[in-house]
């Protein structure tokens, strides 16, 4: 695909748009290879040191378009015989400099922010001579598509992380990425690394991943990775090294496999998300389109998916959102002097059951220091340590623990049926039963084989953390730490600052929190917290619905358009009912006026029901016999969907604005933060609090909004 002289005054409207652009040069030096031939190295520097990435906003590409245009000359005329591009040291770039975006004005100048990276990059493949990506750092987004449109890619194993994330964030990857990467690894692989990974907490590639999925040519160490991607460039320029990729697909996947895949993706994309976010499809139509391998067409694509999204209100709650994520929780409010914090030398975890084996997986991969179980009867420990050795085994097997650590982990996990082994903890948490009276018996005992400056944490999902505390001779050492379940996957920890609980004691948690790679809010010590208080209001609305007539079918389809990846029903399941019945009761009791407990779903608890029917594969098919038998449809109160949708806006609209009353977090940042790491609220939306300011639900429950103004979004209706 011929790519045109690079004009940067055709670009002008835009790069006039944006300001505070942070700039990264492209630095040219020639090299001379060892074959003689001559390779001018572009080097991508803002200028700032390692903690600020390279990104490529419009002057940066109109700098790289002018550079590489003026290499495209100096091949002509035999100068040079190849051009290669890497980065500043530790970084390659993050891509596109999103703190720009929200100064495009329209979709004529997003198209044109669309049609700049596709013109300046695809330079790297017009140039009159070969040219590598050396990439030696992070990878992203726009990163990446630079690497793409390169003909040859060698990669740093030091590397943190490669990914094209722009459907986590409401875009595609508009600068080539969705139609070259499936014509180079295939479109099977290509649907994990734009789709699918993306919508799984933004998950990234590591360095040998993106090698093996063939996105990479080389993978080389970083002792000397210049040096070796040099050689590797000079071996490819002689003759000497042919690059063969044998995941690009051949006439049999594109006639074969393309149009199922993306058939496949398609449908699974409705089951988890509906059709209310639109960048993950028009990623899928343009993966599609990718099967006829035209770029011209492909990037044409991309432009217009790209000038309509960047300037449209899902993209723009997307950055709000991203921004929750990626700096308010990295930044937690309410965290008091780290300095504070004890360092934490061993970890005793009381129980050895599911929960405990997967802290126990957890502490031990993270911290890296003795973990030490207890249970009731040598069995069940044995059971538990038994649990971790196997996850640790795993974990080698997918590559992600080496032998030597592997064996190093192990040999640091052991139990004990004699509590007295937790004496020089430094951390206790415990993961027994959900009720008051068990847990304060723990922590009690505890107490007297401790040390007085052991922190004990209790992992209560919405038991007071000052009643457990209250038969403690030092209360002040003790903190809610709430994880969410599975707990190696869920990004979210609500850390309870209870009303005795002390700074180093809240210190040591958020240290500990950070070590884990956990994204930790704190909160008061409220019922529930903010996630399970939440989830409670909506699971209490749901069974008092069909307790009091509404259809099943109706209550569990009426919140799609709130965009939680799972329904009412299918979350109940998920929890459990007798967990789900507890969570109703433990709201219900302290705020009986608002929140909803139910008969019924003790019944179904008790009779070990089930609420969903599936298929052989799985598929949900509608809603078992016993579930109806149970609720029944005695009811004489039956709510349309749009009715029962309302009510439940306007009551966890209503119930938000009481928790920030409450103090129960420091702003209403901190309620949308919980519920996108601890629920899966959609990044699309923004969060539930702007949700509900924009179907209305905030003006009805408290005659005002959470934001002023209201931050776009998704409308759902």
């Amino acid at each position: 695909m011929k790519t045109p002289t690079f004009d940067a005054d055709y670009y002008g409207p835009l790069v006039n748009a944006v300001e505070g652009e942070v700039i990264t040069e492209a630095k040219v030096r020639d090299i001379t290879l060892p074959s003689g031939k001559i390779i001018a190295l572009i080097t991508l520097d803002n200028n700032r040191d390692y903690k600020r990435p390279n990104t490529l906003g419009p002057n940066t590409l109109v700098g790289l378009g002018t550079t590489l245009e003026a290499q495209r000359g100096r091949a002509k005329a035999k100068e040079i015989d190849a051009v290669a591009i890497t980065g500043k040291r530790f970084n390659f770039a993050a891509g596109a400099d999103l703190s720009l975006v929200n100064q495009i004005p329209s979709p004529k100048e997003g198209r044109l922010l669309a049609e700049l990276g596709h013109n300046v990059l695809g330079l790297l493949g017009d140039l009159g001579v070969p040219s590598f990506a050396f990439v030696n750092g992070l990878a992203l987004g726009g990163g990446l598509e630079v690497a793409l449109n390169s003909d040859y890619r060698t990669i740093d194993t030091s590397c943190p992380a490669v990914a094209l994330p722009e459907a986590f964030l409401g875009l595609v990857p508009g600068w080539g990425g969705a139609s070259i990467l499936p014509n180079l690894i295939g479109i099977e692989n290509a649907l994990k690394v734009i789709i699918e990974n993306p919508l799984k907490q933004n998950r990234t590639l590591k360095p040998q991943q993106a090698h093996e999925l063939g996105i990479f040519d080389r993978l080389i160490g970083a002792v000397n990775f210049l040096e070796d991607s040099l050689k590797f460039a000079d071996a490819v320029l002689t003759g000497k090294e042919k690059v063969t990729r044998p995941n690009e697909p051949g006439k049999m996947e594109r006639v074969a496999k393309w149009d199922i895949a993306i058939k496949i993706a398609r449908k699974q994309l409705e089951a988890k998300l509906g059709t209310v976010p639109l960048a993950p499809y028009k990623a899928l139509d343009i993966l599609a389109l990718a099967k006829h391998n035209d770029r011209a067409k492909g990037f044409e694509a991309e432009n217009d998916a790209l000038g309509e999204l960047i300037v449209g209100d899902q993209f723009m709650a997307s950055m709000y959102a991203f921004d929750l994520v990626q700096k308010r929780a990295k930044r937690p409010a309410g965290a008091p002097d780290k300095e504070l914090a004890h360092k934490i030398t061993k970890v005793g975890i009381v129980g050895a059951g599911l929960m405990a084996t997967q802290f126990a997986t957890l502490f031990v991969r993270r911290l890296q220091v003795p973990v030490v179980l207890t249970d009731l009867d040598q069995e069940r420990v044995d059971r538990g340590v038994a649990g971790v050795h196997a996850e640790l085994d795993k974990l080698t097997e997918k590559g992600r623990l080496d032998a030597d650590n592997h064996k190093r982990l192990k040999a640091l996990v052991t139990g004990t049926t004699d509590r007295s082994k937790f004496a020089d903890c430094d951390w206790v948490i415990e993961a027994v039963f959900e009720e008051v009276k068990v847990k304060q018996d723990v922590f009690a005992d505890l107490e007297n084989i401790v040390s007085e400056e052991t922190i004990l944490a209790t992992n209560t999902s919405s038991l007071s953390v000052d009643e457990i505390g209250s038969v403690l001779k030092h209360p002040e050492r003790l903190v809610g730490f709430h994880f969410f379940n599975p707990v190696a996957v869920m990004p979210l920890l609500e850390v309870v600052n209870a009303e005795k609980t002390n700074e180093v004691t809240l210190a040591t948690a958020m240290a500990v929190a950070k070590d884990l790679k956990k994204n930790a809010v704190i909160t008061r010590d409220r019922p529930g917290f903010v996630v399970n208080r939440v989830l409670a209001k909506v699971l209490g609305e749901s069974m008092h619905a069909v307790d009091t007539g509404t259809p099943i079918e109706v209550v569990d389809t009426a919140l799609a358009p709130m965009g939680l990846p799972m329904t009412p029903f299918e979350l109940l399941e998920l929890v459990g009912l007798k967990v789900g019945a507890h969570v109703l009761e433990s709201h219900h009791a302290p705020f009986p006026e608002r929140f909803f407990e139910s008969e019924n779903l003790n019944n179904l608890a008790d009779a070990g029901a089930k609420l969903i029917e599936r298929d052989s594969k799985g598929e949900k098919k509608g809603y078992t016999k016993e579930f109806r038998k149970i609720v029944g449809t005695d009811g004489n109160s039956p709510l349309s969907a749009e009715e029962f949708r309302d009510r439940v806006e306007t009551g966890l609209a209503e119930e938000i604005h009481i928790m920030l009353e409450e103090n129960v977090v420091e702003a209403v940042e901190d309620i949308d933060l919980c519920l996108i790491l601890g629920a899966g609220f959609p990044l699309y939306s923004g969060g539930i609090t702007p949700y509900l300011d924009r179907v209305g639900a905030s003006q009805k429950a408290f005659g005002a909004t959470f934001h002023n103004p209201p931050i776009r979004g998704a409308a759902h209706r």
